[in-house]
This record gives C-alpha cells, sequence and structure tokens, in this order.
C-alpha cells in the first residue's frame, strides 16, 4: 500500500505523526513530509491509523 497526502487539504494538525512517527513527520514550517510512502506489515496498521486520525481527511492509502 501507499501513502497518499492531499498537500492543500493538509493543515498540520500532527495527528498523523502521533499515530505514524515512524512513517512521518512535520518539518519546521509544519508541512508534513512522507517519509516511508510504500507500506506494509507491521507499518501498515499504523498508516491505518494515520490515516483515520486526520481531521481534514488529507491522507489515504491506496494500492501500490
Amino acid at each position: 500500500m501507499r501513502i497518499e497526502l492531499d498537500r492543500p487539504r493538509c493543515e498540520g494538525h500532527g495527528l498523523c505523526e502521533e499515530a505514524a512517527p515512524r512513517l512521518m513527520h512535520l518539518d519546521d514550517d509544519g508541512q508534513l513530509v512522507i517519509d516511508a510512502p510504500e507500506v506494509d506489515g507491521a507499518d501498515l496498521d499504523a498508516a491505518k491509523a494515520a490515516v483515520r486520525v486526520c481531521p481534514v481527511a488529507a491522507l489515504r492509502l491506496e494500492a501500490a
């Protein structure tokens, strides 16, 4: 699976980063950076959690 970010929609709340810190982080400007766009195994659960907690639905998972 691949994490996709709708950058214009992202408001930098950081809830996704809390849910999946190994996969993404907010940079110094508050912009989300996807560190590991391709996910599987244990990281897939974290990616799903990050998608779920985003208050503006800026993240989604798509088949790679």
